[in-house]
């Protein structure tokens, strides 16, 4: 695992240098005055590019190292590795055209994520076959492909839930990089390598694209690294669930609540503020942390008090997903507490985004 980890940063550290010396007159085509941006500047938005090589370098070094004597001990092989190469590039190539043209619609965005969720299901042979609450796991049993129509609602849903939450330097990708490591550790518990070498891969070349994206801002992770981390992640997360019986499959539902419940509270304000949930705004939860907790920086110019304002708002939603990260790891086999947990995430989101809302910040927390 430490050799893949090596080759999967260092490939993405080093594509990451390469778009910001060479990629970066497309950032200047990106919209000023759009509502989620929060820097200044014209910033490379190919990270997700870049963290695609360090994965596909890694992917390919565990799935080729047998045939030239290197044994890495991860399980892995060229037929159990292509399907994952395959599945990802409709979203991940999708994603990298709007970062770069600027010009690729939500719907045609949306149809590539759930090209590659359908590839998914027909490559890997993955469905939802239970939700561990005994009724609903009955009529997915009765009905497979109401499992399969479930697991290409989860897949093509979860890229765009990480493109929402990834609005500041190192956020989504620490998240992105904290959940795959929790899923590692529980696939490796099981004695899945395979399944573990898949996703520390991403979390290793996401801590190389992370090197340049945090605290500096060098680069960002754009539409296809949101799209690759939500397919990715999705995928895994539902071939844990089918292989192992005895993980819950409210565990990743845990790991995954933060992007997943941002989402969907999401689509309600704005629904019940009758406006499209596809129109961008600023009134996510990491936004409102933005302008109502990170306030004091350093007296300088505008844009380096922008920088560091972007840097000191991510750590707060790391340490909202390490309340989640944790418990999911400690009881990945316990449905019960794991949905007990997703509930009091619920609550305290929507308590602290009211909260946020209302300016009834307490002081404390100011400070």
């Amino acid at each position: 695992m430490i050799v893949l980890t090596l080759i999967s940063a260092a490939f993405a550290l080093l594509a990451s240098l390469l778009f910001i010396r060479w990629a970066g007159e497309h950032a200047e085509r990106y919209d000023a005055s759009k509502p989620q941006r929060f820097h200044t500047g014209a910033v490379p938005r190919l990270g997700g590019l870049a963290i695609t090589v360090g994965l596909f370098m890694g992917w390919l070094a565990a799935a080729l190292s047998g045939q030239f004597g290197i044994n890495l001990n991860v399980q892995g092989s060229w037929p159990q590795t292509w399907p994952w190469l395959v599945l990802t590039l409709p979203a991940v190539l999708g994603g990298a055209y709007e970062d770069i043209t600027q010009r690729l619609s939500v719907l045609y965005r949306l149809g590539l994520t759930a090209f590659s969720a359908a590839l998914a299901c027909y490559l890997l042979g993955i469905s939802l076959s239970r939700l561990g609450i005994p009724m609903l796991d009955g009529w997915l049993q009765a009905m497979p492909w109401l499992g399969m129509a479930l697991a290409v609602f989860a897949i093509c849903g979860l890229p765009h839930a990480f493109n929402i939450i990834d609005g500041y330097n190192g956020l989504a990708g620490t998240v992105a990089a904290m959940i795959c490591l929790a899923i590692a550790h529980v696939a490796l518990q099981l004695g899945d390598r395979q399944l573990a070498a898949i996703v520390i891969c991403l979390a290793a070349a996401t801590a190389g694209f992370l090197v340049w994206n945090y605290p500096r801002g060098l680069i960002f992770a754009g539409d296809g690294g949101a799209y690759l981390w939500g397919v990715v992640i999705a995928v895994a997360s539902i071939v844990l669930v089918q292989r192992h019986n005895s993980v819950s499959p409210w565990f990743p539902m845990l790991l995954l609540i933060y992007p997943v419940w941002e989402t969907l509270f999401s689509i309600y304000r704005k629904t019940a503020r009758g406006v499209s949930p596809g129109v961008a705004d600023a009134l996510h939860f990491h936004q409102l942390i933005y302008r109502r907790l990170v306030r004091g920086v350093f007296h300088d110019d505008a844009s380096r008090r922008m920088l560091m304002r972007n840097n000191r708002t991510s750590p707060w939603l790391w340490s909202f997903t390490l309340l989640t990260v944790a418990p999911a790891i400690l009881f990945w086999d316990n449905t019960l507490v794991l949905m007990a947990f997703c509930a009091v995430f619920v609550i305290t989101y929507v308590a602290a985004y009211m909260m946020l809302v209302r300016f009834k910040v307490p002081k404390w927390l100011r400070r």
